[in-house]
């Protein structure tokens, strides 16, 4: 079976860092990262004349759903060259979206895939921490207006997603700390692996 692999969660829950390690670790495995598309969402606000802010509604409008809908096109279309795909996104809004999760792995049973989504959970504060660290753009509007961003956020676990007669349906990686981080990992390998 192949095997479409979702690494979600709020910003800066550690999502990039978790996905590359995982990656590194799995074999035939391709990588994609939501955030190589910015470039071409930057340039949509240029060319609109708009502010940018990934929070705005413009880029509701106009840009979000267009760039998960581009990632997971290009994962449909990698899967036929390679047994596991992995993509880096928050997927927030669409992992509580049953609608939308449903029609996902309908497509990939088509294809003859599994679907895995891995779960970033990480501490509100260390987040918080971690974008100041990171000093990126995207950020600046969410650490202008902390209270506000953080009202919207949703860090529950996405436990609908979870079916108890299935082991790698939704799958936790706690990594609030380096320690969180290396029991995670060597856990969720060996769930994906076995």
């Amino acid at each position: 079976m192949k095997r479409l692999i979702l690494v979600t969660s709020p910003p800066a829950s550690g999502k990039t860092y978790v996905s590359k390690q995982l990656a590194k670790n799995l074999k035939h495995v391709v990588y994609l990262d939501k955030d190589t598309l910015i470039v071409l969402s930057k340039q949509i606000f240029v060319v609109a004349g708009q502010e940018y802010n990934r929070s705005s509604d413009f880029f509701e409008a106009n840009i979000r759903d267009y760039e998960y809908a581009a990632i997971v096109d290009l994962a449909m279309e990698a899967l036929e060259y390679d047994d596991i795909v992995l993509i880096n996104a928050p997927f927030t809004r669409e992992i509580r979206d049953t609608g939308y999760m449903n029609a996902l792995r309908e497509k990939l049973t088509r294809k003859n895939v599994v679907l895995t989504v891995i779960w970033v959970q990480t501490d509100v504060e260390v987040c918080r921490q971690r974008m100041i660290d990171r000093n990126s753009d995207r950020d600046r509007w969410k650490l202008d207006h902390w209270d506000e961003y953080i009202a919207g956020v949703n860090f529950d676990i996405p436990k609908e997603l979870d079916d108890p007669d299935c082991k790698d349906d939704l799958l936790i990686f706690k990594n609030s700390s380096e320690t969180e981080f290396q029991k995670s990992m060597k856990d969720i390998l060996d769930i994906i692996e076995s």
